[in-house]
């Protein structure tokens, strides 16, 4: 059965992903940090997981929920692609390089961090 979105669980874990995703921008921007608003409100929001266990019992169902849904989010960039596409196409070279060596280093990284994690 779907989760219904004005059920006050939904509501709840909705909040609590805006409070840590606004705290995160609020320190980014108050320091001047190098790290996006979003990355530090999830590293936030690990942080109070981990202390507090039981709370991600309470976030888990509605957050399931949004990650059935996580394709929309991809909508916007694609618009965004669409608009530029003239641009994208004169600097196809550097973008198709920025995207393997990410996608190369990323593997390289969560390998290493998975085998270290397995010790």
């Amino acid at each position: 059965m779907a989760t219904s979105w004005l059920e006050p669980n939904v509501i709840h874990t909705f909040a609590v992903l805006l409070i840590f995703q606004t705290l995160g921008e609020g320190l980014a921007f108050a320091f001047s940090l190098p790290v996006p608003g979003p990355v530090i409100g999830m590293l936030l929001l690990f942080c109070y997981l981990v202390a507090r266990p039981r709370a991600a019992d309470t976030l888990a169902p509605t957050t399931l929920e949004f990650l059935k849904h996580l394709s929309l989010l991809f909508i916007p960039a694609g618009v965004g692609i669409m608009v530029h596409a003239e641009r994208v196409a004169a600097e196809w070279l550097p973008i198709v390089v920025a995207l393997v060596v990410s996608a190369a280093v990323s593997l390289v990284v969560t390998a290493l961090v998975l085998k270290w994690l397995q010790k």
